[in-house]
């Protein structure tokens, strides 16, 4: 660990003093734990309410109140083209071309959706390449693709595992099964970053070798979208999906977010389940037969935009912007690194740290493995105002979101766990 931390609570106060992106900590507001903000290391599972959010969902219901259906082209947001309004900032997070992303829906389904798009079982070529302990709602998603095409889930999904008596998987390892499969691989799905352990994949290399292979490369960027920046664009991944309640402050059942690299979304002969609002505006109004899409992401999208799911998003995106993402990766690099400083000082052989120590490797997300009790002690951090949350099997997750998480709280946290735990 850099010489440069040290254990007294003086170095967190510096470090935040130092801090050009401190002052974003006062945009949010925190749960309270005996009348003080709580340490809220949670932002991986559901990310705190900025204080610009209440303003941007009144302008809305002003526009209802006031327009009624003339909201949908009168307003200060015209209600229209509100999935379009997110798109220029979360360009940015994801490294792609405005055109390439848009809101809609929820995660899951979006991935329904674009696996329908993507996945194109030919003969021999039927393998969807996973990481072993992805997310629940993956696996289903692809068990239940694999059903819908009459295929077996035990025979078309291939797992990488970590290798014995490890936690995280090897790139190579990756690398070599995608190669292994070689012409019977048609899709590799993962997440961008492991939600269990917090390790961020390489997704560049993968994709190469998924194309390499002849197979299609989406990602899972739950755990990544506002958390470290990518370029999807110019790695050529073709699909991926997101949510926005995680480290985009989006809130609860927020809109979520789709990206399809041009040269699948610019082509409106790529296959996909088509709406009203997917179809191309010059002619939806016209109310006739014949689906003709945009020739953007914005032609994958099926529903009327979900205003008031996307409004605390677009009010979110904009603190984003004044931050920056490269910013916020440079703070969370080092809010991470002394997170795992302190918690090595304490020495204490009742849990390890599973997520990558290389900092490429990882996000704002350190997993703590506890071979015993790991829910008895999430219980208790809980208990002592420290909001981080707890996966089965043993693993506590503390995830220090940069954007509103200081030098300080994590020295709070430090110093709760060396007195109590």
């Amino acid at each position: 660990m850099p010489a440069a931390f040290d254990t007294s609570y003086d170095f967190a106060l510096q470090a935040d003093a130092s801090d050009s992106l401190a002052r974003f900590k006062q945009e949010f507001y925190f749960p309270k734990h005996e009348n003080k903000d709580v340490i809220y290391f949670c932002g991986n599972s559901l990310g705190l309410q900025p204080k610009n959010v209440e303003a941007a969902v009144n302008t809305e219901l002003t526009s209802w109140r006031e327009l009624a259906v003339g909201g949908y082209f009168n307003g200060p947001n015209p209600w229209l083209y509100y999935q379009q309004y997110a798109r220029t900032s979360l360009s940015k997070l994801v490294g792609c071309l405005e055109p390439e992303v848009t809101v809609m829906n929820a995660l899951t389904v979006n991935l329904h959706l674009l696996m329908l798009s993507f996945y194109k079982p030919r003969g021999e070529r039927n393998k969807i390449l996973m990481e072993a302990g992805a997310f629940p709602s993956d696996q289903y998603a692809a068990e239940t693709l694999l059903k819908h095409y009459d295929l077996d889930p035990a025979d078309c999904i291939v797992e990488v595992a970590p290798r014995t008596g490890e936690k995280t998987l090897h790139t190579e390892d990756i690398l070599q099964t995608i190669n292994d499969l070689g012409n019977s691989l048609a899709m590799v799905l993962f997440g961008g970053m492991n939600y269990y352990t917090g390790q961020l994949f390489d997704m560049q290399a993968i994709t190469a070798a998924a194309h390499k292979n002849g197979a299609v490369a989406g990602f899972d960027l739950a755990h990544v979208a506002g958390n470290v920046p990518v370029q999807l664009h110019n790695w050529e991944v073709d699909f991926a999906v997101w949510c926005s309640y995680k480290y985009l402050n989006a809130g609860p059942g927020a809109a979520g977010g789709v990206y399809i690299h041009e040269k699948h979304s610019s082509d409106i002969n790529t296959p996909r389940l088509g709406g009203w609002w997917g179809n191309n505006e010059s002619t939806r109004f016209k109310m006739e037969k014949g689906f003709v899409p945009k020739a953007d992401a914005g032609g994958w999208n099926i529903s009327t935009a979900q205003v008031f799911n996307t409004v605390a998003l677009k009010a979110s995106l904009s603190i984003f912007d004044e931050a920056g993402i490269d910013a916020l990766r440079e703070k969370s690099l080092r809010l991470t690194a002394y997170l795992e400083y302190l918690l090595q000082q304490l020495n204490n052989p009742a849990f390890e740290i599973i997520t990558p120590a290389d900092p490429t490797a990882r996000g704002a997300q350190l997993s703590l493995y506890f071979k015993e009790k790991g829910k008895e002690i999430h219980e208790r951090m809980i208990s002592n105002g420290i909001i981080v949350d707890y996966r089965e099997p043993g693993v506590i997750r503390v995830a220090p979101a940069p954007l509103y998480c200081s030098f300080a709280d994590v020295h709070r946290f430090y110093s709760i766990l060396k007195e109590h735990f």
